[in-house]
């Protein structure tokens, strides 16, 4: 039986090839020649699976956002293009941007299995209780293969992605409050001021968010997890580990194990590229 570890291993090594997508300079640039500036690229191209939705429909799919951040890029930016071009640039973005990080790999023999396995547990996962995983399996699989690796990768993330939201409604915490904890968390690795500037948090805003967790009892005075913010933060990566098992345990141990030795040189040329800059989003 697959257990969460193995799941967890899974998503962090599957991971780099789908999230490359929002920092590629050639998604980028397809959006910004859609009339699609800043910001307003990353939203519309995650929520386009969706259709032209607002706002507020991206608001609670995407969770740790700063409302007005979404806000300033929809649905205004429905108005200069549509979901259906958004979909087709950032597929554009990704196929070249997997060719040129990838090269030879693009190519290689093992690619096929990788998809096979990958694409068996993305169509095993269940769409209910999970808008964007729903959104984006509707979606007709691309070509050629990399691309549908990439595809796969994003209902694999998209899937957990919606647990993780469900995890952090149980635990009644808002967009601040899971970004500060999540900051404030030594395992998680990613530097505050990085949180707060790229979901769009003001000083006031980040300040309040702390000091309604003290008053809880999920931060100490100097911003650190209590015993209580610690087991909060354990129960939420749980519950979301335990949500996103079953398309693990439709490929098996032995398919798991498969994928995770070959997927790795595909997910290391992607780190290696550099694409990520050392930003984080998602």
């Amino acid at each position: 039986m697959v257990d969460t570890a193995t799941a967890r291993r899974l998503y962090q090594r599957l991971e780099p090839l789908h999230a490359f997508v929002y920092f590629s300079p050639e998604a980028n640039l397809r959006y910004q020649q859609l009339g699609l500036a800043g910001q307003d690229g990353y939203f519309a191209s995650r929520a386009a699976a969706m259709g032209a939705v607002g706002s507020e429909v991206v608001v609670a799919t995407f969770f740790n956002f700063q409302p007005a951040l979404v806000r300033a890029a929809l649905p205004g930016a429905w108005d200069v293009t549509s979901p259906r071009e958004v979909l087709e640039a950032r597929l554009d973005g990704a196929d070249e941007t997997l060719r040129r990080v990838l090269g030879d790999l693009v190519d290689h023999p093992d690619l096929a299995e990788v998809v096979d396995l990958a694409r068996t547990a993305a169509e095993a996962c269940s769409p209910q209780g999970r808008p964007l995983y729903a959104a984006h399996a509707a979606l007709a699989w691309p070509e050629p293969l990399h691309l549908q690796l990439f595809h796969a990768v994003t209902l694999l993330r998209e899937h957990r992605g919606d647990g993780h939201v469900a995890a952090l409604t149980l635990e009644n915490l808002n967009h601040g409050d899971v970004l500060v904890t999540h900051a404030a968390s030594e395992a998680m690795g990613l530097p505050e001021e990085i949180l707060q500037l790229t979901r769009g948090f003001t000083d006031e805003e980040w300040q309040a968010a702390k000091g309604s967790l003290r008053d809880r009892g999920i931060l100490d005075a100097e911003g650190r997890l209590t015993a209580e913010g610690t087991a909060l933060r354990q129960r939420i990566e749980d519950r979301t580990d335990d949500a996103a098992l079953p398309p693990w345990q439709a490929l098996g141990d032995d398919g798991c194990a498969r994928l995770l030795e070959l997927s790795a040189p595909f997910s290391r040329a992607v780190v290696k590229s550099g694409v990520f800059g050392g930003r984080a989003r998602g």
